[in-house]
């Protein structure tokens, strides 16, 4: 009898699939919408593992403190301001609105009070482009432009640890303990090359399904693999 596929596996929820949700520091997010500006102090930077970047630990005047991406150059003891008015320096949080165009941004709220959700990660940042209206234009990491409400926040600057693909990972090893804290399985390997005791798709004289590899929705987890309820395959007649 073969191993069980991989999806199977997955399945069990064992250790080696399981989020190792244990070792997240803390949600990184704004804090609640208020109508008044506030002052905070950035009183740590801390390591969260599997976020690639930095978190900053920011309390503020009524001693509620928020954990938010850091931007390239803060420091530990550098004063903060969240909300509108606030001076468009690196660090701080306003709204879109209230920065001016060509300023670089990331961590920027789709809905306002969601917490951040675009250009979180380091090195990916955006541009204020123009305002129309009650919106403002922003220039995404990905090159496309959107158009997002003015009271959605954003902090000003760029995200820290945009060197860290600088780095090379050396060996496998590496890799391995890369993907292990952000609850990827890590190597996948294919179905093609197993054995036909282990996957579907294994076995015959060279690496093929041979086969229509299109299952149905309703497929158990052993047969579940390949084109999963597909419309359509191959190549369109024309």
């Amino acid at each position: 009898m073969g191993k069980k596929t991989l999806s199977q596996r997955a399945g069990r929820g064992t250790s080696v699939f399981r989020s190792p949700s244990h070792l997240r520091v803390a949600p990184a997010k704004y804090p609640p919408l208020s109508g008044e500006t506030k002052k905070g102090v950035i009183v740590e930077l801390v390591h969260d593992p599997g976020r690639w970047i930095p978190l900053a630990r920011v309390v503020l005047e009524d001693n509620s403190e928020f954990y938010v991406p850091a931007a390239e150059g803060v420091y530990q003891g550098q004063v903060v301001y969240v909300g509108s008015h606030s001076p468009v320096t690196v660090g701080n949080i306003l709204p879109l609105s209230d920065i001016p165009e060509g300023t670089k941004v990331f961590n920027i709220e789709l809905r306002p009070g969601d917490g951040g959700k675009l250009a979180r990660q380091a090195g990916s940042y955006s541009i204020v482009l123009g305002k129309s209206g009650s919106y403002v234009i922003i220039l995404l990491p990905s090159g496309e432009q959107k158009m997002i409400l003015g009271s959605c926040r954003a902090t000003v600057g760029v995200p820290a640890g945009a060197g860290r693909l600088e780095k090379p990972l050396l060996k496998a090893g590496a890799t391995y303990h890369k993907w292990k804290v952000k609850a990827r399985k890590w190597p996948r390997v294919r179905g093609v090359v197993m054995n036909a005791v282990s996957h579907p798709h294994g076995g015959g004289s060279h690496q093929s399904v041979s086969r229509s590899s299109t299952v149905s929705r309703n497929a158990p987890p052993g047969r579940k693999v390949g084109h999963i309820a597909a419309k359509r395959t191959g190549r369109t007649k024309r």
